[in-house]
């Protein structure tokens, strides 16, 4: 089986003097181990492992008839073959009726540089018959299609009503490389309050719409960075080199974000490395004081955790400032209707 090498970003130290805000800079963190290098940039995209252990549908155990393993045996064949680079994928040497996979969420999104976990079940008939997926939520609905129970709904699980018929299901095109790419593109989308069914109808009322989704994507960031803490503290099995070394690639732009956000520097999902949001009073953009104050409490905790998994975090503060100031003539964004988003801060 072959080895998907995955590229690994090294994080630039920025000046202590480069950015504001208060508390004590961290310093210089040790270097990685050649060991801990290899073994990080060595982990491929699809493998094949034998804990299952922590796997949603480990049980009860399936009997998969010879003509529907010879189908996921070409399903693995493809993931093998054709997974991009941020996606990640784990099929078991006991069941080869379960997969799990990781998603990395996409730039310029509220889930960018987030992993996104998913347990996957073949049916004994597949592909006749759609696979089951769990989402390891951790209780959090970070998404209208991703509920805290796991539940995934999504037209080509026809777990979602699909208007068209080419957006369920087909058991002679549908693949499961084909179920991951929606996830990550029409699911981990840029603005996920307009999946909400019904919601649609606010694009055309133009302003409120933009709104309400704004208020979306800062919820679902602040929900993401708390999924980061629980992945950190208990990743899945199978998974947890590349949960460490995940982290520790992307631990300084996660922490930038997390203060641009805050700042009002930059719209949620927006921040780039390498591409600093402008300064100046005119440059800002309504923060909520909910917000603030959720990115005031999880920076810390980030901070910590991915300094305890040696990410190089040298010049950036330890914790955002006391005072972090909403958008000139602005008192933050009015509560949106939906009802997930007056729970999903809790």
């Amino acid at each position: 089986m072959s080895r998907n090498m995955r590229r690994r970003t090294t994080p630039v130290a920025s000046s202590s003097s480069g950015g504001s805000g208060g508390g004590v800079l961290a310093p210089a963190e040790p270097g990685r181990t050649t060991s801990e290098i290899a073994q990080i940039e060595s982990f491929p995209r699809f493998d094949v492992v034998s804990d299952d252990s922590d796997h949603f549908y480990r049980n009860p155990r399936q009997t998969i008839p010879a003509s529907t393993q010879k189908n996921i045996m070409h399903e693995w064949k493809l993931l093998e073959q054709h997974l991009p680079e941020s996606i990640t994928v784990r099929a078991y040497e006991k069941r080869i009726d379960l997969l799990r996979a990781a998603i990395v969420g996409a730039a310029t999104t509220p889930y960018h540089d987030g992993l996104y976990f998913f347990d996957i079940s073949f049916q004994p008939n597949y592909p006749a018959q759609p696979p089951q997926v769990h989402y390891r939520s951790f209780g959090y609905r970070i998404n209208p299609n991703l509920y805290a129970s796991g539940a995934v709904c999504l037209s080509l699980l026809n777990t979602w009503g699909g208007m068209r018929k080419s957006e369920r299901w087909n058991p002679k095109e549908s693949t499961i490389l084909q179920l991951l790419l929606s996830i990550q593109a029409l699911v981990l989308n840029e603005k996920p309050y307009y999946n909400e069914p019904g919601s649609g109808i606010f694009k055309i009322l133009g302003p409120y719409g933009e709104k309400s989704s704004f208020a979306y994507n800062e919820a679902t960031f602040v929900l993401s960075c708390k999924s980061m803490l629980r992945l950190l503290s208990r990743p899945p099995r199978g998974f947890e080199v590349l949960v460490v070394g995940h982290f520790r690639d992307r631990a300084r732009t996660i922490l930038q974000a997390c203060k641009a956000y805050a700042d009002g520097r930059v719209w949620v999902g927006y921040f780039l490395e390498g591409n600093p949001p402008q300064q100046g009073p005119s440059s800002r953009v309504a923060v909520s004081q909910k917000f603030k104050e959720s990115m005031k409490s999880l920076y810390p905790q980030l901070f910590e955790a991915f300094s305890k998994e040696g990410a190089s975090l040298a010049g950036l503060h330890k914790e955002l400032s006391g005072d972090l100031p909403l958008a000139p003539g602005k008192k933050g964004l009015w509560p949106i209707s939906l009802k997930w988003l007056r729970t999903c801060w809790n």
